[in-house]
């Protein structure tokens, strides 16, 4: 009997969090699959079901493929730095006695609580040819004319790696000193008294004990990174000539704005479809991996 009233409050405990997901994300997944159906902008009544030929369009359309090789260009280049900067970062902070950590926790994690749009908008200026880092890099005699970070197709996508990897570090390494915080001092302890060093702790206690939480923060930064949008549209919206769009600023483009003539909701949802089967199939393969070393380590 009291196992029952501890079910039914369980239950109304998640019934909000369960309503605003079915809300927010569950009915917009449901209707994207109908939607994915109709040849419909989404401005008027008049839509024709076209069954799988958003799809098959999706498919043969070379400014997707574009878009879906640059994001995961943008994963490939933002997710190592955000692990092992982090990584690095954390172990530093995480050391006892050092004066200030707090501190420089904070400054670290700042960028994560400003709004990306806002990040993004202030470094089209700093990144700009006549912008803040040009004039640093001149003036240091490292460079003898300005570089148009933002304009070149060479130079777009690094530079949008580069303020990502700066803009989100700090919540990596907030993760990494929630894994570091829970291992025993006592086997660090044991260790030094075996006459284990600072490299052979780190590399026999400290590693293998973060793998768990490791392949968490993996899978977190790749979805994460795959799903960028706001900074790559304030930055570069896509540009120069497609050398920076990723799959979510394409979406966009096709659903929202009048830049391919008439909004083509239909086909946007077909492409989001698209895109988010993938990220399924990495997310499974990744926890298979996961499987695979934690049966490994047993």
């Amino acid at each position: 009997m009291k196992n029952s009233k501890n079910v039914v409050w369980y239950w109304v405990f998640l019934f909000p969090t369960l309503s605003l997901f079915a809300m927010f994300q569950g009915w917009p997944i449901v209707a994207s699959w109908y939607y994915s159906t109709l040849d419909w902008s989404g401005l008027t009544s008049d839509a024709k079901f076209v069954g799988m030929q958003n799809f098959i369009k999706v498919a043969q359309d070379p400014y997707f493929w574009n878009a879906f090789k640059n994001s995961f260009k943008f994963m490939a280049g933002t997710v190592p730095f955000h692990l092992i900067f982090a990584l690095i970062l954390a172990v530093l902070l995480h050391r006892p006695g050092l004066k200030a950590a707090n501190l420089f926790r904070t400054f670290i994690f700042l960028p994560v609580v400003t709004t990306t749009s806002i990040v993004g908008i202030i470094m089209v200026f700093i990144w700009g040819s006549d912008g803040a880092v040009n004039g640093a890099l001149m003036n240091m005699g490292l460079l003898d004319q300005p570089i148009n970070w933002l304009g070149d197709a060479n130079w777009a996508m690094f530079t949008v790696v580069l303020i990502s990897v700066w803009k989100n570090l700090g919540v990596n390494l907030v993760y990494w000193l929630a894994g570091l915080q829970s291992i025993s001092q006592e086997l660090y302890e044991a260790a030094e008294v075996d006459g284990a060093t600072g490299i052979r702790k780190f590399t026999h206690i400290t590693v293998p004990l973060l793998i768990p939480i490791g392949t968490i923060i993996l899978l977190l930064n790749v979805v994460n990174s795959l799903k960028a949008f706001d900074l790559v549209k304030t930055m570069t919206n896509g540009g120069p000539f497609f050398a920076t769009d990723v799959v979510s600023t394409y979406i966009y483009r096709y659903a929202f704005t009048s830049e391919m003539g008439l909004p083509q909701l239909g086909y946007a949802s077909a492409a989001g479809l698209f895109f988010a089967l993938t990220i399924i199939l990495l997310a499974i393969f990744q926890s298979f991996v996961q499987k695979r070393i934690k049966g490994g380590s047993k």
